[in-house]
């Protein structure tokens, strides 16, 4: 066995591992941080592919910035999470059986996979000789799947916002600034004059 095909399984069963470990967790910071793991061994396999700049972009967007997202918003979320899941045996019935639908048609699925004969015509279309994965990349994003492409950063955008709105927290104990309050109010209402005669107290 190769050096390749040792790091090719080594980095599956950890994706493998780190999806099935992200699911079945109970504490949400530990399915995080497997989560995390996942991303890493995908990255090494698109590194074998020989996708570096998709490796890249996928330790620095995914762990970098979504997964850290998800770890704030878990970590500053007060949610009672033994509340959550006590109504979870009711709808385990379901979600066996979604889940054997699913493996189902994996089966299916990789079981009549076959490599098109056209596949390799294909790729050299897509990366043609010598046009680096990165430069091939950007062309086919850039001219054929723009809209997708944007559709995606607005998806991210969303995503962004709902968290921030997740996790703000408006408390009515505690005295905030209102400049606009300050800005408009009238020095007459705002301040009194008393005559205070000598001798005499407030």
């Amino acid at each position: 066995m190769t050096i390749a095909a040792l790091a090719f399984y080594l980095f599956a069963f950890c994706v493998i591992a780190g999806g099935l470990l992200t699911v079945i967790s109970k504490n949400p910071v530990h399915s995080v941080l497997w989560l995390i793991l996942a991303f890493l061994s995908s990255a090494g396999l698109f590194v074998l592919l020989g996708a570096e700049f998709v490796a890249m972009l996928l330790v620095i967007v995914y762990v970098g910035a979504v997964a850290v997202l998800f770890l704030f918003v878990v970590m500053m979320l007060d949610v009672d999470f033994a509340e959550l899941k006590a109504g979870m045996a009711q709808y385990m019935p379901i979600a066996i059986l979604i889940g054997i639908v699913l493996l189902m048609q994996f089966g299916l699925a990789f079981g009549a996979w076959e490599e098109a004969e056209q596949a390799a015509d294909l790729r050299q279309a897509v990366a043609p000789e010598g046009v680096e994965n990165t430069a091939a990349l950007g062309l086919l994003i850039y001219e054929q799947y723009f809209l997708l492409f944007q559709l995606a950063g607005l998806i991210l955008l969303v995503a962004m916002i709902g968290a921030i709105v997740l996790t703000i927290r408006h408390r009515r104990d505690i005295k905030r600034q209102n400049v606009l309050e300050q800005m408009w109010r009238d020095p007459a209402d705002a301040m009194e004059l008393k005559d205070i005669k000598p001798g005499q107290g407030l």
